[in-house]
């Protein structure tokens, strides 16, 4: 069907896709530096991974130095219509120095805010809290030695002083979002001093403040990770209120819950106490496994969301998953695509019509035409989206993407 034809389809609903064309085209999704080279950073380790990070897989084309990982992501977003953001996490710093992580600062990061600011790309940072001698007990900011905590404050507010000069370097603020890999494996008798200890280091670490203008604080939960099965310190329940309280953004990571909860249910319940909050849009199969994600129900239900309550200049989307055992840039691409077409579907929805019928008690209505609108041409309106952003698409996006993973398998 010819993009012409689905306008006018989409016309009779009450759908103008000009409009919804239009308001795509300014929804930036930051992109995650880690799916690049299987979340290894460019750091020498001194610990595990921890925190149930692992990447599964060994597909020829990693990433092993900063210049291929820009490499590999300008290929990917010259794939990806729109103009977009890159999340960065602390170990890939870009330096001959080899600094500790309590003594990182902004000119490690350099290379990759001169990259940014030529590619038109926005910053987002993450201090590291896994991977590192100090974090091998599973416990960082609410370890009961605080020299430990100590080494851990100074790394995030490093961290925050570093977002915040990428923010001001390209006029755009860095959302500097804080995980750690907190918690224990079997059952502890004192959660409440660990909890503690994690609320009064963040204190700590977020004391001085920073001009939002270049930097967000946000704070992210998890239910449980390898190793801290039996109690996460940071759940969600301990950061809502701390994002609550501390006026933070409050990260939703779509594999940090319940198999059975929903991200979508969750935004306008946070929504109503909170700011701005972030996303960390991933695929659980079973729970945190990060898989990429799809054009699926769980990712257009989270779409329809931010779209019908209206939460769109209030959210922070970021992705979040880590497969090595297909093409990583591929996975970039493909992932990236999928959350745009998932907003872009939410985009042509009659909302008001759907609406009326909800506030009418009218669910019969809203039945047939939720049903209904599956069956609308959402394909022809996104070929035109990247048509007029001069990306391929279908057979062509696929030649592309085989090409560029040919050239990087050679990589030892």
């Amino acid at each position: 069907m010819s993009y012409e034809s689905a306008k006018a389809q989409f016309a009779d609903w009450g759908v103008d896709t000009e409009a919804a064309l239009s308001r795509l085209a300014t929804i930036p999704i930051s992109m995650h530096c880690w799916q690049g080279d299987d979340v290894v950073g460019f750091e020498p380790k001194s610990g595990t991974s921890g925190g149930g990070i692992q990447a599964t897989g060994n597909h020829p084309g990693r990433a092993r130095t900063p210049a291929e990982l820009r490499a590999d992501l300008d290929f990917a977003y010259s794939m990806i219509p729109g103009s977009h953001r890159l999340n960065l996490h602390a170990i890939y710093m870009d330096t001959d120095e080899t600094p500790g992580r309590d003594e990182i600062e902004f000119r490690h990061f350099t290379p990759w805010v001169d990259w940014a600011r030529e590619a038109g790309i926005g910053l987002d940072f993450n201090p590291t809290f896994f991977a590192h001698e100090k974090a091998d007990d599973n416990l960082t900011l609410s370890h009961p030695d605080k020299g430990i905590r100590d080494f851990w404050v100074e790394h995030g507010c490093r961290s925050r002083e570093i977002a915040a000069e990428m923010g001001k370097a390209l006029g755009s603020p860095a959302v500097n979002n804080v995980w750690v890999p907190d918690g224990y494996k079997d059952t502890p008798i004192d959660r409440m001093a660990a909890r503690a200890r994690l609320e009064a280091s963040l204190d700590d670490m977020f004391s001085e403040p920073l001009n939002a203008a270049h930097m967000l604080d946000a704070v992210e939960s998890k239910l449980f990770g390898i190793g801290v099965e039996a109690c996460t310190v940071g759940s969600h329940e301990f950061y809502l209120g701390y994002a609550i309280r501390k006026r933070t953004l409050l990260c939703l990571d779509m594999g940090h819950f319940h198999p059975t909860e929903n991200i979508a249910d969750k935004l306008s319940a946070c929504a109503l106490s909170l700011g701005d909050i972030l996303l960390h849009v991933s695929r659980p199969m079973r729970w945190d496994s990060d898989h990429v994600i799809l054009l699926n129900d769980d990712i257009q239900a989270m779409a329809n969301e931010l779209v019908s309550a209206d939460l769109l200049g209030r959210t922070h989307i970021g992705l979040d998953f880590f497969d090595a055992t297909i093409s990583r840039t591929a996975a970039w691409v493909i992932g990236t695509r999928n959350m745009q077409k998932a907003l872009l579907r939410a985009l042509l929805l009659p909302l008001d019509r759907l609406k009326q019928a909800e506030t009418a008690l009218d669910f019969s209505t809203r039945f047939m035409l939720t049903e209904e609108l599956k069956d609308m041409p959402y394909g022809a309106v996104w070929q035109e989206f990247c048509a007029r952003m001069e990306r391929p698409e279908g057979m062509a996006l696929i030649k592309d993407l085989e090409d560029y993973q040919a050239s990087v398998a050679g990589r030892g």
